[in-house]
């Protein structure tokens, strides 16, 4: 594997960076705007990230028209907000139904619309302008997409049926239906910018992943989606991969040998895939010159020796007390994949346990949980989730509903639409609900849980109770009680789980929001893998544990104060 420079890749007009949020994509995609107009291209860098930094990154507030870099004056900046994009397609289709339809009615369309498949639509909606605007296309010699649409979208877009009215009426329990309503005029504009993403001589896309086991995982399923519909011209670029180690220093080697076990362990797919690797920085990707370095320069000219300054958080023993004396039924580990929840859950379960507390740890992730069971803790019972099993059956109901009133091409959306992230926490909540309902006689501690958007859809117009009638025949006292059991502080604790790092700390924040408007109250968070807390005397990372400081900072204000902050180990999630 090589380093990334673009100036040495034969690149397409079009770049787009994908991935998983916290991998570094911006500061990737940022990294070649700036390298590539160093060296006297004309450079339109487009960003449709909703956690999107890009502002922090040039010091210098940007907009959706278009921000030229001084210090770069062949580059210019476009920052799109998929969220207000949102917004604002949310209230154009709602609009002429206010005052016409029931409130209930309202309700239940508003939070239709308010999950993450229509930020992408609306994010979609945006760069199609950019990508299929002819000027730009003559005036640049790259445009730079800072992340690319999912699969998952693309396909329905390409599906027909995606752009029939039935989609608004549909009735028949796939969870994300309506995003494309309102937008036909737009279907022409649509065809052209999925037919420039799939022409290899125009686009060509990186995917970008860490050094890690799960985003790893994470960036295979991403890479396959894309295939799927078309997305051939796939390169991998592997970010924040420790060069070297300081033979000295413990918490140096355990790292450089976690990032080296994760990368020769990768998968035949992705072996297949032209991968590049990005080094390892000490320093926050903010600011011009730290952008320019972060291709090129070498790891020991940033490393400046920094003293740690003292620290106090409070611990994971800290958290366990709080929760044994407040007496909490029901605690859930909630964060994007790869931060920890999964092993932070394990450990609040072993907590409670060693005093004297009956736990139930239940886990969607079947090889966590067979290492729980290996590790055979008195007072811990384990009980799994299958999601693939459970989503199976799910699917099953819905489409044979569907075929009762729908013709192929209709059965086409259904079936895309069921692969979305929404309808597969809609498959696991009847699963999900059995198992809060046994916090009547122990202490469930789950590490993965339906988003607020999620609940919420559920619960508009008790469209999950509707739903669960017409494929099952009954609502069970479990799915009845859950919403309340939630909504209950003095019984549920959700802990968001983090890293002390931008866009994981962005993302844990709409996280905390949308739980806020399901009505579930979160006290605690948990800052996982903190370099700040070890015993490292490499001065390379003691420089990128300074660079912790101001991520803590920002949890502390968002959590009033209620976190913890835990070691970067040898072994995490």
């Amino acid at each position: 594997m090589k380093k990334f420079n673009p100036s040495e890749e034969n690149l397409t007009q079009y770049i787009f960076f994908t991935g998983k949020g916290g991998v570094g994509k911006t500061s990737v995609a940022c990294a070649t705007a700036v390298g590539l107009a160093d060296k006297g291209k004309k450079i339109l860098l487009v960003s449709t990230d909703p956690a999107s930094n890009l502002q922090d990154v040039f010091n210098m507030p940007l907009n959706n028209k278009g921000t030229i870099i001084k210090e770069v004056p062949n580059l210019t900046v476009i920052n799109l907000d998929p969220e207000q994009a949102a917004y604002e397609y949310k209230e154009s289709v709602i609009a002429p139904y206010r005052g016409k339809l029931p409130e209930s009615v309202i309700a239940n369309m508003e939070e239709q619309l308010s999950g993450s498949c229509t930020v992408e639509v609306a994010a979609f909606n945006e760069f199609s302008d950019v990508i299929t605007n002819e000027n730009k296309r003559k005036d640049y010699d790259h445009i730079i997409f800072d992340t690319a649409p999912t699969g998952h979208t693309l396909r329905m877009l390409q599906l027909p049926s995606a752009w029939n009215t039935f989609i608004a009426e549909n009735t028949t329990g796939a969870s994300c239906l309506g995003q494309l309503s309102g937008l036909e005029d737009r279907k022409e504009i649509y065809k052209l910018a999925v037919k420039t993403l799939t022409d290899n001589s125009m686009t060509t896309l990186f995917l970008v992943s860490r050094p890690d086991e799960t985003p790893l995982k994470e960036v295979e399923r991403s890479s396959n989606e894309l295939l799927d519909i078309g997305i051939k011209a796939q390169h991998l670029i592997i970010n924040g991969v420790l060069e070297n180690y300081d033979a000295n220093d413990t918490i140096s080697k355990q790292l450089y040998e976690r990032q080296q076990k994760a990368l020769n362990n990768r998968s035949e797919a992705l072996l297949k895939l032209t991968t590049y690797i990005v080094p390892l920085r000490s320093y926050n990707m903010t600011g011009i010159e730290n952008i320019r370095n972060m291709l090129t320069a070498d790891i020991s000219t940033q490393a400046n020796t920094v003293e740690l300054k003292d620290t106090h958080f409070q611990t994971l023993e800290n958290l366990i007390d709080d929760l044994y004396t407040s007496g909490k039924r029901v605690i859930f580990t909630m964060g994007k994949g790869g931060v920890g929840k999964t092993t932070i859950a394990g450990n609040i379960a072993r907590g409670l346990a060693a005093k004297g507390v009956k736990v139930l740890l239940t886990t969607t992730d079947p090889a966590n949980h067979l290492a729980y069971v290996n590790t055979k803790v008195e007072g811990i019972s384990i009980s799994h989730i299958d999601e693939k099993a459970v989503l199976a059956e799910y699917s099953k109901n819905i489409l044979d509903k569907a075929r009762e009133a729908m013709g192929d091409a209709d059965l086409s959306y259904i079936e895309e639409d069921l692969r979305s992230p929404c309808t597969q926490e809609i498959a696991v909540f009847n699963a999900f609900a059995e198992v809060v309902a046994k916090a009547d006689d122990q202490v469930v501690v789950i590490d993965t849980a339906p988003t607020g958007h999620t609940l919420l859809l559920l619960d508009a117009t008790q469209s999950y109770h509707h739903e669960v009638e017409r494929t099952q025949g009954n609502i069970t006292p479990a799915v009845q009680n859950l919403l309340p059991r939630l909504r209950n502080e003095k019984e549920t604790e959700v802990v968001i789980v983090t890293l002390p790092e931008a866009t994981p700390v962005f993302e844990a924040e709409r996280l905390q929001m949308d739980l806020q408007r399901a009505g579930i109250k979160n006290k605690w968070w948990a800052i996982n893998s903190s370099l700040l807390l070890t015993s490292t005397t490499s001065p390379f990372l003691q420089a990128k544990a300074q660079s912790e400081i101001q991520w803590i900072e920002k949890v502390k204000e968002l959590s009033n104060n209620n976190f913890i902050v835990i070691p970067w180990k040898e072994s995490v999630e």
